[in-house]
């Protein structure tokens, strides 16, 4: 019998939310060229990935909410391990890991996106 992929496996692996095995995206993670271009159809099950045009524009609002959590998390490490550091070192340190995390961040985005908005249900046998 073969293994199904969990939710979360395919969400944290970019798989289609149909069939979780084809990818979402036609490039690496790390291949800044075309970093968050989306495949039209699923290359496994051929479900519609965009289901509208400019469907991923609401992904934006989960790419804010990320930068936000980030940024109040480096904010209250800073203050608990370094005690009350400069304003320059605050400033540097959140637009480092922004910069940083970015290309993961508008990825993740527009999978959770797809999964939450999408409408697209689990067909295991797929």
């Amino acid at each position: 019998m073969k293994k199904q992929t969990s939710l979360t496996e395919a969400i944290l692996t970019a798989r289609c939310p149909k069939c979780r095995k084809g990818g979402i995206f036609p490039v690496s993670l790390f291949s800044f060229n075309k970093l968050t271009e989306v495949h039209q159809t699923c290359p496994h099950c051929g479900v519609d990935l965009v289901p509208e045009p400019d469907f991923f524009y609401g992904a934006m609002y989960i790419s804010y909410a990320l930068s936000v959590a980030l940024f109040v998390t480096i904010m209250i490490v800073l203050n608990i391990f370094f005690d009350d550091p400069a304003l320059t070192v605050y400033i540097v340190s959140v637009v480092f890991f922004n910069i940083l995390l970015l290309p993961l961040m508008l990825r993740f985005s527009k999978v959770l996106y797809l999964y939450g908005l999408g409408k697209i249900s689990y067909e295991p046998e797929v």
